[in-house]
């Protein structure tokens, strides 16, 4: 952006260029911690939209795995997108898009037209998020960006931790005889600032050398997505028709089909959607594998623990939202810790003991559940809680540097892409899988038997984590930058760290 003063004084220019600079940091922290927050406040209110809106449990998955399963398939797409049209612009498009979206979402008139406006968040999500760590790249300097960083990893802990309390007592307060509608109002006027001031003060930027996108590359992988994810959704409802099996059977030569058209599109012009020639590299295809399984473990404990606490105990929002505030802390500090002390130093096992403290986390949850039953109080949920919250800490932090360790440096932002996308992709197939793993036969005790069962699952899961993770590398390399074009990674750094870490939030996840 120019200076409405032609001739500025040298004393004077550089005083405004820096309040430039730190206005547009505001606005796209803003927008990243509006976001944040709108993961982890849905969950806490489910149980009320449910209730207001008469939406049977598909309906229910779908507000949250259709948010995850878009933004999943948008994750990619939305960076190249910046890198091709401007950053500037695509982070503006995604925020007007996510503040409507928020607005249908809080008007809705039923289940249908709420899943519908959910998925269209979770596209301009996808559109906004990914352009956050670019304009940061190309509007500090070097020196400066570690501070950013710094503080961006602020900004994720606070909107891990404020979230599920915000949403509990927007619920809780129905305010102006809203009900739960506030949690997504609240984001219109954030919004509106958000676009006015990212207007004046962000300054545009593009890769010099953007890749093509590859929209059919995108259809096909968002039809195998479908096709897998639907029926997963409805089929327990429906007492499994033939056609669920047929669309998930049918999944499988899409996706076939989804890798010979890459890879033919690799040879033709090098701008396919996803570079397959990454997974000739051991960690990074463990990696991937270790985030879709992490996912989806997550995926199917937020929502199940949800359930189970306001459906299957009967607590209302506030109640649920305060119990699971030892957990969002813990994971905070963990995360710290891990970074900044233990990764260095013990390299992979870090992870792996990360990835086992979760497992024994679960383990003591499912047996207090087990032994105090209905009338388990927040503070005996406490310590399983603690425990879980450390074990994700020391894994969700370093994960994504870990995954890129052996990736060469110009496939960065593509890789870490793919990482992202993949970790939201699990999260949604976790979503859509709860209703195969947590089939409670009626309210109250049966949800929380129900819930036990569902832990027994989320344990085995954590369990192929830890031994895939031996694949990755025993002392992971970090990638604080982008590839060769100068752009910052789709998803990966601090950014990538927080998305990988949203299903943190109380009671949430996607």
């Amino acid at each position: 952006m120019t200076s409405q003063n032609p001739t500025p004084s040298p004393a004077g220019a550089a005083p405004a260029a820096d309040r430039r600079r730190w206005i547009a940091l505001a606005v796209v922290m803003t927008a990243a911690f509006m976001d944040l927050v709108d993961v982890t406040i849905v969950h806490i209110a489910l149980p009320s939209i449910q209730r207001d809106l008469g939406a049977d449990f598909g309906a229910v998955q779908w507000i949250t795995a259709g948010y995850a399963l878009a933004f999943a398939a948008g994750l990619i797409t939305g960076g190249r997108l910046g890198d091709i049209h401007g950053r500037r612009r695509l982070f503006l498009v995604g925020v007007a898009g996510f503040t409507l979206a928020s607005a249908l979402c809080g008007f809705a008139t039923g289940p249908e037209m709420l899943v519908a406006s959910r998925i269209l968040q979770g596209g301009t999500a996808a559109l906004m998020v990914p352009q956050v760590l670019s304009i940061v790249h190309a509007t500090f300097p070097a020196h400066e960006r570690g501070k950013v960083f710094g503080l961006f990893g602020a900004i994720v802990g606070l909107g891990s931790v404020s979230g599920p309390l915000l949403g509990a007592l927007l619920t809780q307060g129905d305010l102006f005889g809203l009900g739960w509608r506030p949690i997504f109002l609240i984001n219109l006027p954030v919004g509106i600032a958000a676009l006015l001031l990212g207007r004046a003060f962000i300054a545009e930027s593009k890769a010099p050398k953007a890749l093509r996108l590859d929209l059919p590359g995108v259809v096909v992988a968002i039809a195998a997505m479908l096709l897998l994810m639907y029926p997963l959704t409805r089929g327990a409802e429906l007492d499994w028709p033939v056609w669920c099996f047929a669309m998930m059977a049918g999944s499988v030569p899409v996706a076939v089909a989804f890798v010979a058209y890459e890879r033919r599109r690799g040879r033709r012009d090098g701008s396919p959607l996803v570079e397959l020639s990454l997974f000739r590299v051991k960690s990074f295809a463990a990696g991937v594998a270790v985030q879709l399984a992490f996912g989806i473990g997550l995926g199917v404990f937020f929502l199940t623990w949800t359930l189970y606490m306001q459906v299957g105990l009967g607590w209302g929002a506030l109640r649920a939202g305060l119990t699971g505030v030892p957990f969002s802390v813990a994971v905070s500090v963990a995360a710290g810790v891990s970074v900044q002390k233990l990764v260095p130093r013990f390299g992979r096992k870090v992870l792996q003991v990360g990835a086992l403290t979760m497992i024994a986390g679960v383990g003591l949850y499912r047996w207090e559940a087990d032994r105090y039953g209905m009338g388990i109080e927040p503070w005996q949920m406490a310590v399983p809680l603690v425990v879980l919250g450390v074990g994700m800490g020391l894994v969700v932090a370093p994960l994504t540097d870990a995954v890129l360790s052996d990736v060469p440096r110009e496939h960065a932002g593509s890789a870490s892409g793919i990482v992202n996308s993949v970790m939201q992709l699990g999260n949604a197939l976790g979503l859509g899988l709860v209703s195969v793993v947590f089939v409670p036969g009626g309210p109250g005790p049966a949800v929380a038997g129900a819930f036990t069962g569902a832990l027994g699952w989320v344990a085995a899961v954590l369990g192929v984590v830890f031994l895939v993770m031996f694949a990755l590398p025993a002392r992971p390399r970090q990638h604080l930058e982008g590839g060769g074009d100068g752009a910052a990674p789709d998803g990966g750094g601090p950014a990538g760290a927080a998305r990988g870490a949203e299903p943190v939030p109380v009671a949430a996840g996607r």
